[in-house]
């Protein structure tokens, strides 16, 4: 049955000229004929990639298919995706089955309620006014990652998590290198030892005097000051990063699509939809991966036991069979089904977060700004494509 299915020798990564926002034209051709194919990975594992809705939603909901890190086989090139990894040190249980996965999942599932996030609106909106204050002060230009996308969802977490804001640009600097698939082992690994000692001062000095924040209410649980300082780093790499870069990536298609961003001006009651259309349309997160524990048919295929399958969510998410005119942005559509905050018992824990901050900020800009445009061409923007987190390195606009 196998012997027709297409072979591709690396994972298509290159996105079509003029358009930033567009996945790999590759990857939509095969969604169209072969939402399952086989792929070589960069280590030179044989496995597959899952292009169609269906068939990685399948996949994510499927508990015979792995997160297990010792197990995974990355699908993006540089040095990291070469590298035999460890079993997931505890308390990183994004890498982690059930039930070991679920056991720290639940006790963070309560700091993280749709109602707790919506609680936090009143704090975003002011972190937001004083960012834009700020962006209007030093004249009518500014690059909106560094004034906005970034210390927006940078200081909300490090409240949240109760660490000192000044702290947030070593952060910063320190979880880029590991959302790098480029960065060398030796980078990666003192990343990961310069935040880790940093996160386990800082718990231990919670335990002994513990604080109103999340972490501060996590040292008075079984967990240790390791397991901590796992879930500490993974809540920051995930607030520091992935939401910058939604803000700033949205912001550039709104002012690449006129008529939304006119629609969404004309009545800001569609902002939640609309953020839901940002999400489905740009899938900053695009490539994830999962190994299967056993023999499992998907799709008509046979994936045999430890094989890998990656992941394309941008491919999933411009599925024609889910959503109508994919390729099209469209802030009135209903996008509810998108998988860019992953499917199944992994689905992001920090999604409520994500969409309090975009709606906040992404109103407050829209709002202060009635004239704010690009301040370069387009194509000057310089686009993010060396990471698992696409998105732009800055944004140039300008208002007056």
């Amino acid at each position: 049955m196998t012997a027709s299915v297409p072979h591709l020798t690396e994972l298509p990564l290159d996105r079509p000229k003029g358009c930033p926002f567009d996945p790999p034209a590759e990857l939509g051709t095969l969604r169209d004929e072969h939402p399952l194919v086989r792929l070589t990975f960069p280590n030179g594992h044989e496995g597959w990639l899952a292009t169609g809705h269906a068939t990685v939603r399948a996949v994510l909901a499927d508990p015979r298919f792995s997160a297990r890190q010792e197990l995974m086989h990355s699908p993006l090139p540089g040095a990291a995706a070469m590298m035999e990894m460890p079993p997931a040190a505890p308390g990183m249980f994004i890498k982690m089955d059930d039930p070991e996965h679920g056991h720290y999942r639940k006790l963070l599932t309560g700091k993280f309620t749709v109602r707790r996030m919506r609680l936090l609106s009143e704090r975003v909106e002011q972190v937001t006014t004083e960012h834009l204050d700020a962006m209007e002060r030093q004249g009518t230009t500014a690059d909106l990652v560094t004034a906005f996308a970034q210390p927006i969802p940078a200081l909300m977490i490090c409240e949240l998590l109760g660490v000192p804001y000044e702290d947030h640009e070593f952060f910063r600097s320190n979880v880029m290198p590991l959302n790098r698939p480029d960065a060398s082992a030796e980078e990666q690994g003192a990343a990961i030892n310069t935040l880790g000692e940093y996160l386990y001062k800082l718990i231990v000095a919670k335990r002994a005097e513990p604080t109103d924040d999340i972490l501060g209410e996590l040292t008075t649980t079984e967990l240790t000051d390791e397991e901590l300082t796992s879930i500490a780093f993974l809540l920051l790499g995930a607030g520091l990063d992935t939401t910058a870069n939604m803000l700033a990536l949205g912001t550039f298609a709104l002012l690449q699509n006129p008529d939304q961003l006119a629609a969404l001006r004309e009545d800001p009651e569609l902002i939640e939809g609309a953020i839901e259309e940002l999400l489905r349309y740009l899938t900053i997160a695009h490539t994830g991966a999962r190994t299967a524990l056993e023999d499992v048919e998907i799709g008509g295929r046979l994936v045999k036991a430890g094989e890998a399958v990656a992941l394309s969510a941008q491919a999933a998410n411009r599925d024609p069979l889910k959503f109508a005119e994919p390729d099209r942005l469209d802030v009135r559509r209903n996008a509810a089904g998108h998988g860019s905050f992953g499917h199944g018992v992994h689905q992001c824990l920090g999604q409520q977060l994500a969409r309090v901050q975009m709606k906040v900020a992404f109103s407050g800009l829209l709002a202060r700004f009635p004239k704010l445009r690009l301040a370069v061409p387009a194509e000057e923007i310089p686009m993010r494509t060396d990471s698992d987190i696409y998105g732009v390195y800055a944004l140039p606009v300008a208002w007056g």
